[in-house]
């Protein structure tokens, strides 16, 4: 693996050709904002580009990622992962070869990729493509619309621990380049579907919370309350912030149930708890305020183990 500069990476996407842009695995705003503007860019460069066909892609981001997908039978010459930390965050149902190239942000990537740009002061992989993209020249509306998807949804529209004076430098940035801030804004954070709400209402009457001082919230979404509240993998999108909107939370957590034995946890802290250092010991990782992990084990069970974990550390 070598590590790579921002100028290196673009003498790279100018050298080489045939593109296979890879998200991760239940691709948010970043992922898919961040790998569809670097598409564009590619193309604009006269490059061949498309993005890998993620199937867990949601309703809310298709019309933004559509022109950019791979038809069947492309075959790539370069892989790029985009906003992508370890292999087992590959999309579902990629069977590819080595990547050749990976653009992160987060500090615990594993350095699967043969090439790396990581740049863990970045709020969202969306704030280095932008970098990249104005060294090129090539900061047209498109690509702004597409950072700004990638930017805001990473910092929860600005409200997260992990937004910077850099971050907001940004968002003017493609603002003023042409980004529709006040409709990707309605969209992304202001707009839910009824089936959503319901689902909110279950979460929070089930919230629980543990530890000195009840500063440990935890959430947890069942496969029961998707199916009651007649929820679907789009009504999704941000739930692990939730917990965290209880007053006195210090580590806030949400369980979800992605199938039967089978537990996805996300993790939200302040600055002075290692969220990644907890996920650690369950093969996770992410960011020391925001991490994530999977643990093999029912909703109630990945609970009280996740739980165990935190009270530990505190």
């Amino acid at each position: 693996m070598t590590t790579m500069t921002l100028n290196e990476c673009i003498d790279y996407l100018k050298n080489n050709d045939g593109y296979l842009l890879l998200t991760h695995i239940r691709p948010d705003g970043d992922t898919l904002g961040s790998a569809a503007a670097l598409c564009h860019i590619l193309r604009r460069m006269g490059k061949t580009a498309f993005l890998y066909p993620n199937p867990q892609v949601t309703a809310q981001y298709k019309p933004f990622v559509a022109p950019y997908l791979a038809p069947a039978g492309f075959r790539p010459d370069r892989t790029v992962a985009v906003d992508l930390a370890s292999e087992n965050l590959f999309p579902e149902g990629y069977a590819g070869g080595e990547v050749e190239l990976c653009i992160d942000h987060h500090p615990t990537n594993s350095r699967y990729a043969r090439q790396l740009v990581c740049r863990p002061e970045k709020a969202s992989c969306g704030e280095i493509i932008l970098e990249l993209a104005q060294s090129l020249g090539m900061l047209d509306r498109t690509v702004a619309d597409l950072l700004y998807i990638a930017v805001s949804t990473d910092c929860g529209c600005f409200v997260y621990a992990n937004t910077t004076a850099e971050t907001h430098r940004a968002a003017a940035t493609l603002m003023e380049a042409g980004a529709d801030c006040k409709g990707l804004n309605r969209l992304l954070f202001r707009t839910f579907s009824f089936s959503r709400l319901a689902l909110e209402g279950m979460i929070y009457s089930g919230m629980r919370r543990y530890g000195p001082g009840e500063c440990v919230t935890v959430a947890t979404v069942t496969l029961d309350m998707m199916r009651a509240s007649g929820a679907t993998e789009d009504d999704c999108e941000d739930l692990a912030s939730l917990a965290g909107r209880v007053a006195g939370s210090r580590v806030s957590v949400t369980v979800r149930e992605l199938r039967d034995g089978v537990s996805k946890i996300s993790m939200r802290s302040g600055e002075d708890f290692d969220s990644s250092a907890v996920c650690a010991l369950h093969g996770g990782g992410g960011h020391k305020m925001a991490s994530g992990c999977t643990i093999h084990a029912s909703p109630e069970a990945a609970r009280e183990m996740i739980v165990r974990d935190i009270l530990e550390a505190l």
